[in-house]
């Protein structure tokens, strides 16, 4: 492994969860920008390539759901038919190309939707540690 790869895996390993997901949804529509572009340019063994990268991305989003949440019943059943989307993209190259953006627009939006709520999250905790350090000093 060279120096920079070891950079670059002890930066993943060092990100918080939030970081992590960012990352990965914003790696899975690059892939798929890079997989419409290969599919043009006629490069299948690349456009295979990036294809079976983002459905091990949304197979990794789906197995981490916490289904105790609410949310992620739905959540399974978007990546699920992202998935079957994918292979069905997969299969027919040049027949099924217009599914691409359409799949990458979907991740797009869930990555935006984490990154927010995300945000959020990070703002109420800030706001109550403010809160509880002015209950300390007050």
């Amino acid at each position: 492994m060279n120096e920079f790869q070891k950079y670059k895996e002890a930066s993943i390993y060092s990100m918080s969860g939030a970081e992590l997901l960012k990352m990965l949804y914003e790696e899975a529509v690059s892939r798929l920008t890079k997989a419409e572009i290969a599919l043009e340019d006629q490069a299948y063994d690349l456009f295979d390539d990036c294809l079976f990268r983002v459905s091990r991305i949304v197979r990794y989003l789906d197995d981490i759901l916490d289904m105790q949440q609410p949310v992620s019943r739905d959540l399974r059943r978007i990546y699920n038919y992202l998935i079957l989307d994918l292979s069905k993209v997969k299969a027919g190259r040049e027949h099924q190309k217009e599914e691409i953006p359409r799949i990458r627009n979907i991740l797009s939006e869930l990555g935006g939707a984490f990154d927010e709520a995300s945000r959020k999250v990070s703002d109420v905790q800030s706001l109550g540690r403010q809160a509880q350090e002015r209950g300390i000093r007050g």
